[in-house]
């Protein structure tokens, strides 16, 4: 088995039968798709076992357990050379698997590689698109980890199995599994990620926003490294981060205070790629995903 595709879910409603269509259309085929149930309340476990497909695995234990736990146990199910992952309420684009696999067998060097991502509203709407900055295998430090420059989009990864062996998720991390991940391998070295400049992965963002997310988060992130990463910076560099994560709490906390929440997803897409012409085409091909059966 080349690769593992795991996706963890809890209550994506409807749009998830999207979201494992969205995989099943793959132009690589030689992968196994776990869908891994963390105690829904809604029929997306329905929707899960109603697919007809031997590549689909579900499993199901009736507890809820969040989504680092989910993604440890999505790395000790797989039995793939490499794992990608995505959030259950999300498309792919159909070469998004080929495209990493590709890029993993001909890189060595790397040990998981992200993609650029587009953006879209809840009904299907595109938003605009982020592309990482570089397309080639990078070494991600300690430093620009902790202050959140890795450019790795999460969702869209695909990691060797090996590097996941290597790196498990910290499970009380949560509204940062991701954060600690690239902090903790950054600094035992272990971070050399690849880049796609190409937005494979569409992303329902709308629905992940929300003010008592994003402050829970900066809170969580600015006492993690607070208390577990601050030897690792200079006095300046603790400083500065410190005053990031302030301005980050306060900027969101004033708008939501003003009535102003919505503009929470304006301001992450404010660096977004705007082209016309690539939007209508993204925009399009999005249509197309989501009007296939």
């Amino acid at each position: 088995m080349k690769v593992s595709i795991g996706i963890p879910f809890y209550n994506p409603g409807e749009v998830f039968r999207e979201t494992i269509t969205s995989v099943l259309q793959q132009s690589f085929q030689d992968f196994e798709l776990i869908l891994l149930n963390d105690g829904s309340s809604d029929d997306s476990l329905t929707i899960a076992e109603s697919f007809n497909d031997e590549r689909i695995q579900v499993i199901n234990d009736g507890q809820n357990l969040g989504l680092p736990a989910r993604l440890n146990q999505l790395i000790e199910l797989s039995s793939g050379e490499y794992m990608a992952r995505m959030d259950a309420d999300d498309l792919i684009c159909p070469t998004r698997i080929e495209q990493q696999v590709k890029y993993l067998d001909e890189h060595q060097n790397a040990s998981l590689v992200s993609t650029g991502l587009c953006s879209m509203t809840d009904d299907g709407k595109v938003i605009g698109y982020r592309l990482p900055p570089m397309s080639h295998t990078t070494s991600i430090d300690a430093t620009a980890a902790i202050f959140g420059r890795s450019n790795i989009a999460h969702a869209t990864i695909m990691a060797r199995k090996t590097w996941y062996q290597r790196n498990p998720y910290n499970e009380s991390a949560k509204l940062m599994e991701d954060y600690q991940l690239w902090i903790d391998a950054a600094l035992k070295k272990d971070l050399d990620v690849g880049f796609l400049p190409q937005p494979l992965y569409y992303y329902r963002e709308q629905s992940s926003v929300s003010p008592e997310k994003a402050i829970t988060a900066y809170r969580n992130q600015y006492s993690l490294v607070h208390q577990q990463y601050f030897r690792h910076l200079t006095l300046l560099q603790k400083v500065k981060f410190t005053a990031l994560m302030r301005i980050k709490v306060a900027i969101v906390y004033l708008l939501n205070m003003s009535a102003k929440a919505d503009w929470l997803l304006k301001l992450r897409n404010k660096d977004t790629q705007q082209n016309k012409e690539s939007l209508a085409s993204l925009q399009h091909k999005l249509d197309q995903l989501r009007g296939a059966k």
